[in-house]
């Protein structure tokens, strides 16, 4: 099964208060009392904050050469805008643009070190490009921050990048607190079951498993697992019953092949 991490494709706060701060300067635009470079800050960082809003609705329908120039016309305006640079380094990670992905995370970084989004992200990063080790510092800035809003995205990641580096007491520990921070996570859910079944802990994988199952996710890595923890468990009932589903709706996967070939263990 796959193991899943998270990263974010959201505006985040600062962004949204760029845009409040600009409404509300240009409301008071007709002022005595506003000065004229004041206002022009406001106007400045109100066409910043409309290009990123551009940017990244741009970035989650894919087209991210277009989402790049949009954040390259708010760098323009803003050279400093956080955002701009921490989403470049996102889009940068997706198009495997590592040098450059490296770079930008840097300097989101650099201008906002106490960033828990960012810190988040880039140990994600990291993670994924071979350093599991380095990555996790930066899932514990985030975990530690008690403003963050969503520490159940880094400590799923941290509990991913724990499974890489063959840790898995570490990873049931993050995966576990994630679980509580939001126990209706699908991902955290599906985590915990495979650390349970590599674990030889098979009801527990199940109960984790069937969190996901009950949800009607059918995803065909979800159904291969479930499969093999009934198999385990020697319920062949129930291992019909998902291997029907697996064929209904997989047929062409890797994990039906599988399944056909009674791979249970590969």
């Amino acid at each position: 099964m796959k193991i899943v991490g998270l990263h974010y494709r959201v505006l985040s706060g600062v962004l949204l208060a760029l845009i409040l701060s600009a409404c509300a300067s240009k409301k008071l635009e007709g002022s005595q009392q506003e000065s004229t470079p004041t206002v022009e800050k406001a106007e400045l960082q109100k066409r910043a904050a409309i290009r990123m809003q551009l940017a990244i609705g741009y970035y989650q329908q894919g087209q991210q050469k277009v989402a790049l120039d949009e954040i390259r016309q708010a760098l323009l305006v803003e050279p400093d805008l956080v955002d701009a640079y921490s989403v470049r380094a996102l889009i940068f990670m997706d198009m495997g643009e590592k040098q450059l992905a490296e770079d930008n995370f840097q300097h989101a970084l650099k201008l906002a070190p106490n960033n828990s989004d960012i810190a988040n992200n880039y140990g994600w990063f990291l993670c994924n490009n071979g350093h599991e080790k380095q990555a996790m510092p930066y899932f514990e800035r985030a975990i530690k921050d008690s403003s963050y809003p969503t520490p159940a995205k880094a400590l799923n990641n941290a509990g991913v990048c724990s499974l890489r580096l063959k840790d898995l007491a570490a990873a049931e520990k993050y995966f576990l607190m994630g679980f509580r921070e939001d126990p209706a996570s699908l991902t955290i859910n599906a985590n915990l079951s495979k650390v349970y079944y590599d674990r030889g802990e098979y009801e527990k994988a199940k109960f984790y498993v069937n969190r996901v199952l009950k949800d009607e996710v059918y995803a065909a890595d979800v159904l291969w697992l479930a499969i093999k923890v009934e198999n385990k468990l020697g319920d062949q009932s129930a291992v019909s019953g998902l291997a029907t589903q697996l064929r209904r709706r997989h047929p062409n996967s890797k994990e039906y092949l599988l399944f056909q070939r009674g791979a249970f263990d590969e």
